[in-house]
């Protein structure tokens, strides 16, 4: 059991005693107005104990309203750990208890607070009930006992993280082993494994390695038991066309002398702790955030290549509740229709573990459901495992709104960007080729997602490096390049730029287009052509800017300020497009610079849909700029460096001060 190093002489204890004090002066007793100060305290003792506090968190319950907490601990793995209520002033302490056990607040490990009395409840029975008016060493009690509170089934977890984080990684390498032993020796896995790999490099990436299908064998083999187990999905292999697939190649694999059953026999421990905590989790979403997290922490390690490539970032939910809603206001104010609209057909192409699907059939009415789901919403995924997820969360969320289960044929394993090729061979299976030719085929009016952003990758020489593709890339030369002044133009090479300039014309003459994506296009100089060509193409665009680049702002930590808890800056994108009007209108907004990661989140909860949203109209200037704040406009009259003109003239131009360029180093440069 942690302790937490609290005294009452520390000032966390003694700025929430002032507060307080400061507060009952004034006669301010609101939850809102008291909350904040205790709050602090426990984001304090969440620090120490490896633990995040998460402000009004929503658990979400199968078949049931959500509850809203003020605030929920939660581990790196998305384990809840305890749920903090508080309370007025004036608050019936005892009374306010009883409500929230009728609305069903688990009673596991929970503190209702006042700022005069802390109450804990764990494991169903009242356990701490003391006024901490004026003595803090009862409030540190009470909170340690809330922060030390363990449910055995984690610590059997937490047991098993220490024992076989390593492990796993010990296993997989032996696997690997294993397979390129096999492939020496066993005729039958050799057959099936070339014939596994080409339908792969077909499917997914012609210049996919053999490293990369080997590690799909590996995860396959390490994750099936989960699939079944932790969803509850005995026949998973059979039922998704994909693992049926890789099976095949799996049972030739064990044709000859390897044993799978003896060979995982070693993971019991750890499939057993993975399946006991995941039985302690009453909410299906966040089964999914565990996965993710297990997928990250332990199975990731086997993809790594794969990983820097795509770039893999799973969207929070309240980016994917803020875009999902702000697309069903747009399809209600802009096309006086609705996600649930027969004919809107919805296509996620970077799907992910498949959060923006399942949030989008929780918005469509239970009367419209059937008919999207079995023929107006589709999504893709390219890599194996996110594929995985994705096909069971869809298929649960279907069967836990309507009752019935019914298989989503919407989800394909196909590179999205491959599908602009003008020449594709089968894809894996008849039926996964079957389901990409009917999406293909479709007209989609709404394309939504998280496009990974990647310019480059860790290693140039990697097998896996970012794949060229001969159309997309020649439309992003046509438009966003070409309209550019830019000299260095690599950054038009990241995938999230080809993934916007690819869903502009997916959605044809009208749509919306609705991506969480780098911020970087909407002020850097390479990107001029790229705005340009996107106030020609779409009658609206919405820009909500959340910052958090740490590359340029180094006083800002990835972690605490962005939402991906990564080094770039990002925005949500929602791109309107009508054949009716002819101009463009760009609205932005930006949130404040050292807005932290929580508040971001809260400010899109408390938001909800860009309606809500205080915007600024943007009117770019002649050069595409589009934040143009500190920009002085007399800096146009300025005589330029050098130009393209004057660099491609035979003869000299004047009103210029560098007349000749050459190369310096790794920079381009200017001479006289």
């Amino acid at each position: 059991m942690p302790h937490l190093n609290l005294k009452p002489t520390h000032k966390v204890i003694k700025n929430f005693y002032q507060e307080i004090t400061a507060l009952s002066e004034l006669n301010i007793s609101t939850e809102g107005s008291v909350a904040p100060a205790f709050a602090k305290i426990l984001q304090h003792c969440a620090g120490q104990c490896d633990l995040q506090l998460v402000e009004q968190y929503s658990l979400n319950r199968d078949g049931k309203h959500p509850i809203r907490t003020d605030g929920t601990l939660l581990d790196q793995f998305e384990l809840r750990h305890g749920i903090w209520e508080a309370k007025d002033i004036q608050d019936n302490l005892a009374k306010e208890i009883q409500q929230k056990f009728k609305k069903g607040y688990p009673k596991d490990n929970i503190l209702f607070q006042t700022p005069q009395r802390l109450i804990l409840w764990q494991d169903g029975r009242e356990v701490f009930n003391e006024d901490i008016t004026s003595n803090p060493n009862l409030l540190i009690d009470g909170l340690n006992l809330f922060f030390g509170y363990n449910p055995p089934a984690y610590e059997q977890w937490q047991e098993a993280v220490l024992a076989f984080k390593d492990k796993v990684k010990e296993h997989g390498d032996a696997l690997l082993k294993i397979i390129e032993q096999e492939l020496k020796q066993n005729k039958k896995f050799i057959q099936a494994f070339e014939s596994f790999t080409q339908l792969c490099q077909d499917a997914i990436n012609p210049n996919l390695s053999l490293d990369a299908v080997k590690e799909m064998l590996i995860q396959h083999l390490l994750t099936e038991r989960i699939f079944r187990t932790v969803f509850n999905n005995p026949d998973f292999i059979n039922k998704n066309v994909i693992a049926r697939e890789i099976e095949k190649v799996i049972t030739a694999l064990t044709s000859r002398s390897f044993s799978r059953h003896e060979f995982l026999k070693k993971l019991d421990r750890f499939y057993g702790a993975i399946e006991t905590t995941a039985a302690t989790i009453d909410d299906y979403a966040h089964k999914q955030d565990f996965l993710n997290a297990i997928y990250e922490k332990f199975f990731q390690g086997f993809a790594i290549k794969v990983a820097d490539t795509h770039g893999i970032v799973y969207t929070p939910q309240p980016i994917v509740n803020f875009m999902v809603q702000s697309v069903e206001d747009i399809l209600q104010k802009e096309f006086n229709s609705s996600l649930s609209q027969e004919g809107v057909r919805i296509l996620d192409p970077f799907v992910g573990t498949g959060n923006f699907i399942v949030r989008i059939m929780r918005a469509i009415s239970k009367f419209r459901l059937k008919n999207k789901y079995l023929n107006e919403l589709h999504c893709n995924e390219v890599m194996l495992l996110p594929y995985y997820i994705a096909s069971m969360n869809i298929e649960h969320a279907y069967y836990e709104i309507t009752g019935q289960y019914e298989p989503f044929e919407g989800l394909c394993l196909v590179d999205t960007f491959q599908l602009a090729e003008k020449k594709q061979k089968t894809l894996f299976t008849t039926e996964n080729t079957e389901r990409v030719n009917r999406q293909k085929k479709a007209p989609i009016f709404v394309v939504i997602g998280n496009p990974p952003y990647n310019v480059g990758q860790v290693n140039e020489n990697d097998n896996n490096k970012n794949r060229k593709y001969e159309v997309i890339d020649e439309w992003v030369r046509e438009t966003y390049a070409k309209d550019s002044k830019a000299t260095n133009k690599n950054a038009l090479s990241d995938p999230y730029v080809k993934a916007i300039c690819w869903a502009s014309q997916r959605i044809g003459e009208e749509g919306i287009v609705a991506f969480v994506t780098n911020n970087g296009f909407l002020d850097s100089i390479a990107f001029d052509g790229m705005r340009k060509q996107l106030a020609q193409d779409f009658s609206k665009l919405y820009l909500l800017d959340l910052g958090g680049n740490v590359r340029k702002n180094p006083k800002l930590s990835g972690t605490t300020h962005n939402v991906f808890g990564i080094q770039v800056g990002v925005s949500i994108n929602l791109l309107v497009k009508k054949s009716s009007e002819t101009s463009s209108e760009i609205f932005y907004a930006r949130l404040e610079e050292e807005c932290r990661q929580a508040e971001k989140y809260h400010y899109l909860e408390t938001k909800q849909q860009i309606s809500q949203v205080e915007w600024e109209t943007i009117t770019p200037d002649k050069k595409n700029t589009w934040l143009t704040e500190g920009l002085h406009s007399e800096f146009e009259n300025f005589m330029p460096l050098g130009t393209k003109e004057m660099k491609a003239a035979k003869t000299e131009i004047e009103g210029v001060i560098f007349k000749i360029f050459r190369l310096s180093g790794n920079l381009r440069g200017t001479s006289v």
